[in-house]
C-alpha cells in the first residue's frame, strides 16, 4: 500500500510539472505532495543563489513562515548542505543533536526531529539545490522512501530547467521581434 501511495504521488507530480511553466507554482505543489505521501511534518526546497554560496527558500509546506524565513542557509556554514551539494543523500535521526545542521534551536522550536535531504539536480548531474523532508518524531527513512524523494528531486530539477528554458526562449523571441520591428522601422 505504501509503494502505491508513492507511485501515485510521482504521477501527480509529473502531471503538475507538465501543466505549468511557473516554477514557484510547480514547486509549491511538489512540497505539498511529498509531505502527504511521506506522512511527514513538512518539506522544503531550497535553491542555490547565483553565487552558489547560499540556499534560498523556494517552496515549503507544513512548516511555519517563521521557520522558513529563519535566516539564510550559507553553504560555507552548513556541513550538511556541503555534503548534499556534492550529490550525497543525508539522513539525520535528530537534527537538534547533529552538528552538521545549521539551525538546531529553531528546528527544536518548530518540532522537527528527523530529516532526509537529497540533492536537487538539473541538466544531468548539476546540483542546483536541496529537497528536505522533516519528521516530527524520530524516524528511519526506508530505501523506498529515499528512492521516492530522489525521484521527486530529479523531477523538480526537470521542472526548473523546463521553466528556465521556456523563459529564455520567450525572452529571445521578444528580443528578436523587437530587433525586427526596429530594423523595418528604420
Amino acid at each position: 500500500m505504501e509503494q502505491q501511495r508513492l507511485y501515485k504521488t510521482i504521477y501527480s507530480v509529473a502531471k503538475a510539472i507538465n501543466s505549468s511553466l511557473d516554477p514557484s507554482r510547480v514547486l509549491a505543489g511538489i512540497v505539498e505532495q511529498v509531505t502527504g505521501a511521506m506522512q511527514a511534518k513538512g518539506c522544503f526546497i531550497r535553491l542555490l543563489d547565483k553565487s552558489g554560496s547560499t540556499l534560498e527558500p523556494s517552496a515549503y509546506y507544513g512548516l511555519s513562515e517563521r521557520y522558513a524565513q529563519k535566516g539564510p542557509v550559507e553553504v560555507a556554514k552548513s556541513r550538511l548542505d556541503q555534503e548534499v551539494l556534492k550529490g550525497r543523500v543525508i539522513k539525520m535521526a535528530d537534527v537538534t543533536c547533529d552538528d552538521r545542521f545549521q539551525y538546531p534551536a529553531e528546528a527544536k522550536e518548530e518540532g522537527l526531529v528527523s530529516m532526509l535531504v537529497v540533492p536537487l539536480t538539473a541538466r544531468g548531474e548539476r546540483v542546483v539545490g536541496v529537497l528536505r523532508v522533516y519528521s516530527g518524531q524520530v524516524r528511519e527513512f526506508t530505501e523506498d522512501e529515499i528512492e521516492f524523494v530522489n525521484c521527486i528531486a530529479n523531477l523538480s530539477g526537470l521542472a526548473l530547467e523546463n521553466a528556465r528554458m521556456y523563459h529564455a526562449l520567450k525572452r529571445a523571441s521578444e528580443l528578436a521581434s523587437d530587433f525586427t520591428y526596429r530594423t523595418f522601422e528604420d
